[in-house]
């Protein structure tokens, strides 16, 4: 017995490929965008569409751009080139970004290595990063991924192709989250924070 219209039915769907997004939730927000007046539906779909078709991969560091040319940070002249950050995915530079602590250039893989999902090397923006290291300038490589199994495998894989290069390349220290305690903290997050330790100022 079919409860909704075929054309609600198809909004709920859809709603329900979104990650995170339940069958519940994806009949609130469909119900919730049916309440709304007719332009609020519109410039949601235009906005969609619009996204769609203006956001590229910047030809620098394969972040989110708009247009064909680089991103904002690429281009600004205030960044310091000889430094790149690897990330996995563009939401992690959002992170970054946010903590206004780095000012180096970024590149983003848009995955991790991941043999269970079957994706492999090929299928990452690797060889870019390359011709970045290859072309000169670069003189640190700091390795963001996630410290979960893929990251730190993915990260492994890239510092061995990067070393010979004579390139800098590190790893982010992971540790004890502020505002936590210590017996709290699973042992490979422990050891994480004994590696990263710093002498105090």
């Amino acid at each position: 017995m079919e409860y909704f219209p075929p054309a609600l039915e198809e909004l709920v769907e859809q709603f329900a490929k979104l990650p995170g997004i339940g069958r519940k939730t994806a009949q609130r927000l469909a119900f919730y965008l049916l309440d709304q007046p007719r332009e609020v539906g519109e410039g949601f779909a235009q906005a969609i569409l619009r996204a769609k078709t203006a956001i590229s991969c910047c030809p620098v560091c394969q972040n989110l751009t708009e247009g064909e040319g680089p991103c904002a940070i690429c281009a600004s002249p205030k960044r310091e080139r000889g430094v790149v950050c690897v990330v996995a995915d563009p939401k992690d530079v959002v992170a970054l970004e946010r903590s206004r602590e780095y000012q180096g250039l970024y590149h983003v893989l848009h995955g991790v290595i991941s043999p269970m999902n079957h994706v492999g090397p090929e299928d990452l923006r690797i060889g870019e990063l390359m011709s970045r290291v290859a072309g000169g300038g670069v003189e640190e490589v700091i390795m963001a991924t996630n410290p979960d199994t893929e990251g730190e495998t993915t990260a492994m894989y890239l510092s061995r192709l990067i070393k010979p290069f004579g390139v800098k390349v590190t790893r982010l220290a992971y540790g004890i989250p502020v505002g936590s305690h210590l017996e709290f903290a699973d042992e490979a997050t422990l050891t994480r924070a004994m590696e990263g330790r710093r002498e105090m100022e």
